[in-house]
């Protein structure tokens, strides 16, 4: 540890460093038990130092956002809109898989970045180029919502529940109550290993949900559908 250290001060300080480094260590310890004493102290710096890169820790997870983002693969040229669309946003769904906090720090976020905004640019853009009109192409856009970012928002996060084992006169009344919701609960059959946590969101269910709204897209795309029409 102490020769990672010493090495680590030999290297030059930049903010990509600073925000790799960042990146690195929410992989290692988790978002919540990120603070700027902890980055310096993997960074072999004081504090003060991490200042002349990034002005405070909003700023720091603004750029934790975009290499996070950055890591995202291009969009394939040459293929069709539906299959450049849908391979995007899985490369998006696999980069959220590694860093599984990034999530719930691009829901804080209220303003885009440059570079989250260039994705979003580039996710516009394909639809355009596969002959979608401006209109359709924007509500396109709000229905896709974070799915286009790799990771869906929950009605409820369910994982508290799940992991606690229910008294079973509960489970009666619940059962009593909420027929449908327990017979679904009953019956589920989730990955612990979601981008988003345990819940709903695993590799199956956010599949299934992309593909019918890319079917549903190509559907309107091909009626001519738009939105003064309806």
């Amino acid at each position: 540890m102490a020769q990672q250290v010493e090495s680590a001060r030999r290297v030059p300080l930049s903010r990509d460093r600073v925000l790799r480094a960042a990146v690195a260590l929410a992989d290692e310890i988790g978002i919540e038990s990120l603070s700027m004493r902890k980055l310096a102290q993997q960074l072999g710096v004081v504090p003060m130092a991490l200042y002349k890169h990034v002005a405070n820790k909003e700023q720091l997870l603004d750029g934790m956002v975009d290499v996070v983002v950055g890591e995202v693969d291009p969009p394939v040229r040459g293929s069709d809109w539906k299959s450049a669309v849908r391979q995007r946003i899985l490369s998006a769904r696999r980069t959220l898989r590694r860093h599984r906090w990034a999530s719930q720090v691009i829901e804080s976020r209220t303003t885009p970045t440059p570079v989250v905004l260039e994705y979003m640019d580039s996710m516009i853009g394909m639809f355009r180029d596969g002959g979608f009109s401006v209109d359709l192409t924007h509500h396109v856009m709000h229905a896709l919502g974070s799915r286009m970012m790799g990771f869906t928002q929950e009605l409820f996060d369910d994982s508290a529940s799940s992991d606690a084992e229910t008294p079973p006169a509960v489970s009666h009344e619940m059962a009593d109550k909420y027929p449908y919701i327990t017979e679904m609960a009953m019956a589920r059959a989730h990955d612990a290993e979601s981008a988003v946590g345990p819940g709903c969101d695993d590799q199956f269910e956010f599949e299934f949900a992309l593909d019918l709204l890319l079917d549903g897209f190509e559907r309107l795309h091909r009626q001519g559908w738009t939105s003064t029409e309806h």
